[in-house]
């Protein structure tokens, strides 16, 4: 438990082991939180509870906090089961608390849990007064699944905004003015990249309706990773900025390799680029050896990519398939795009490369560039052209 104000408390669980999540899809270098929320005015309320795994560590220690039956009301923000993953296991205590959701969010529990719990649906302008303050609910439908919703706390004015504004960052400090400044952008702009990026429409929407409702925000309460207390709207804006085809001055090329042919590419056509616009941040990544979910936030960051890889049975090497994967999924926009490859005999890859980026809706600039074999001097040189031709 950490007291966050004299009538919430924070009740969840630090998980500083996890790495992986969603499956193998998002990597978690600095672990994670699954932040559950207590709220004790005249009626009690749980906002949101852990991640299944920890369900019965959370109720027990829930039980060292309050008597379960004490609790009045639930409030699931979100369904999937890193925030309601604990409440099978806390509603075999209290099997006839009211569970506060959205319709979808009831929908999915159900779907999830198959128990049929004493739901009370809500939608945005709903109210429930709990004494001394009010909760306001807010529906954030693709923030970032089809249930998702946000509950304000007026009095406190806090915002209890789920996933959005969250990151996978484990940290005992709990709150964004303490901890390591850089770590936590990090993380919020991988996050956003990563999970937020294909509904960035909605961000801007929602993001300006709740700012348009003119609540005083003293605390933004994500449901991973710390809680933004100073200047909380900060994180707002910087979603606002975000979700408006982000872009720094940066080229990223990815790539997969055989016998380094394609790197050797890869690192001329990066020679090319510096050498006619010093002034962009040009980085390569090999996709077979690099985290794709950091890839993907520097694809994010970039104006421009460029993608790689040899030819292997008339086709292209796993990893960049798997990366063009995740960049369809995430429907970039405003970005540029070009191929690159090696190749022995049938020389396939740049072609399909050229494709897959332009289904994702890139621009694609070029037709690419294909060497033979091993680059020599004149080969590699072509990509030092291609490269300063992209600029």
């Amino acid at each position: 438990m950490f007291k966050i104000t004299d009538k919430v408390d924070w009740v969840g669980k630090i998980d500083w082991e996890l790495n992986r999540f969603h499956g193998d899809e998002y990597s978690t270098h600095k672990g994670s939180s699954y932040n559950s929320y207590l709220i004790r005015d005249e009626k009690t309320v749980l906002i949101d509870t852990v991640w299944e795994p920890y369900a019965k560590e959370f109720v027990n220690n829930l039980k060292k906090e309050i008597e379960l039956d004490k609790i009045d009301y639930i409030i699931m923000n979100h369904s999937e089961v890193d925030h309601a993953g604990a409440l099978l296991e806390l509603m075999k205590e209290i099997p006839n608390t009211p569970v506060y959701c959205t319709k979808n969010g009831a929908k999915i529990i159900k779907g999830l849990h198959h128990k049929d719990f004493n739901f009370v649906e809500v939608k945005t302008g709903d109210t429930l007064d709990i004494g001394k303050n009010k909760l306001v609910f807010v529906e954030a439908r693709m923030l970032h699944w089809p249930d998702s919703m946000m509950t304000y706390m007026s009095g406190e004015n806090i915002l209890f905004s789920n996933d959005a504004f969250g990151q996978h960052y484990a940290s005992e400090l709990m709150y964004n003015n303490l901890v390591d400044q850089d770590e936590l952008y990090d993380e919020a702009i991988k996050y956003y990249a990563n999970i937020l990026t294909p509904f960035s429409k909605f961000v801007t929407a929602k993001i300006n309706e709740v700012l348009n409702m003119k609540i005083p925000v003293n605390m933004i309460c994500p449901s991973h990773g710390i809680i933004w207390r100073d200047n909380p709207l900060q994180i707002a804006e910087k979603y606002l900025e975000w979700a408006d085809s982000y872009q720094e001055n940066q080229v990223t090329i990815i790539y997969d390799t055989m016998w380094n042919a394609t790197r050797r590419m890869a690192e001329a056509i990066a020679e090319g680029i510096r050498a006619k616009d010093p002034s962009v941040n040009v980085k390569l990544y090999n996709c077979a050896k690099r985290d794709k979910n950091d890839i993907v936030t520097e694809i994010f960051k970039s104006k421009m990519i460029l993608v790689g890889s040899s030819t292997i049975n008339n086709g292209i090497l796993s990893a960049t398939a798997g990366i063009l994967e995740m960049i369809k999924g995430l429907k970039f926009t405003g970005k540029k795009a070009a191929a690159f490859g090696s190749y022995g005999w049938s020389g396939e890859s740049v072609k399909i490369i050229y494709d897959e980026l332009k289904e994702a809706k890139f621009e694609v600039v070029s037709e690419g560039i294909k060497e033979l074999w091993n680059p020599d001097s004149d080969s590699l040189e072509r990509c030092r052209e291609f490269g300063k031709n992209l600029i």
